[in-house]
């Protein structure tokens, strides 16, 4: 192991979190099924030149949920209504969607971390102005953790890295194989699909701590 100052850094961290033991210190954020679409998307469901329309900031910074929402269909035609669309406009369009939401649609989606869309599930999109078929684009996203620079080099890690997280609340539960991200855009929150969050009895705000095994 090549040992720069950025290596150390996190050894140092690592140790001292050793010693202290796992604190509950990470806020969960619970996500509900939703849509993240392109330009070229958008004006194909709700008309040319159409501008979403921002109503709430999410704690992710630049994130937000619009006030339009959409149908969902897959091959069982039982449509999933009222599915949220945020925002910014992206490159690629994507449906998140949790397990249970699977069965209804009668769709296969892989667990993948946002953005990795490859050979994923095919999902029909139906808006007031018109449709969209994905033929790829479906996704369970995988549990993650976002966390700035100096939240990585506290806990020890780096960006890519995989932690396992106890939740004491609720139902004690521990997952494992929970992906870190880290920016300095980003603010330190787990985030679960609401199958994981009532599992664990848990909710938005709900502090979870990261293992060191």
């Amino acid at each position: 192991m090549e040992l720069n100052e950025k290596t150390v850094t996190a050894l140092v961290a690592r140790i001292v979190a050793d010693l202290q033991g796992p604190v509950a210190d990470v806020p969960i954020g619970v996500s509900n099924r939703h849509i993240h679409l392109t330009r070229e998307d958008v004006e194909t469901l709700f008309g040319k030149g159409y501008e979403l329309e921002k109503i709430k900031d999410l704690k992710q910074p630049g994130q937000y949920a619009c006030r339009e929402t959409l149908t969902i269909v897959g091959p069982s035609m039982r449509p999933i209504e009222g599915v949220r669309v945020l925002g910014p406009v992206r490159r690629r369009s994507q449906v998140e969607i949790s397990r249970t939401d699977s069965f209804q649609l009668k769709v296969k989606p892989p667990v993948r971390e946002s953005g990795d869309l490859d050979g994923s599930a095919p999902i029909t999109i139906i808006g007031p102005r018109g449709t969209v078929t994905l033929p790829e684009g479906c996704i369970i996203a995988n549990r993650h953790i976002h966390m700035g620079l100096s939240d990585a080099a506290r806990y020890g890690v780096i960006d890519g890295d995989y932690v396992t997280v106890d939740a004491l609340s609720g139902k004690r539960t521990r997952w494992y194989d929970v992906q870190v991200r880290v920016s300095d855009a980003f603010t330190l929150e787990m985030h679960v699909d609401t199958d994981d969050a009532n599992a664990a009895g848990i909710g938005n705000g709900a502090l979870v701590s990261i293992v060191k095994e």
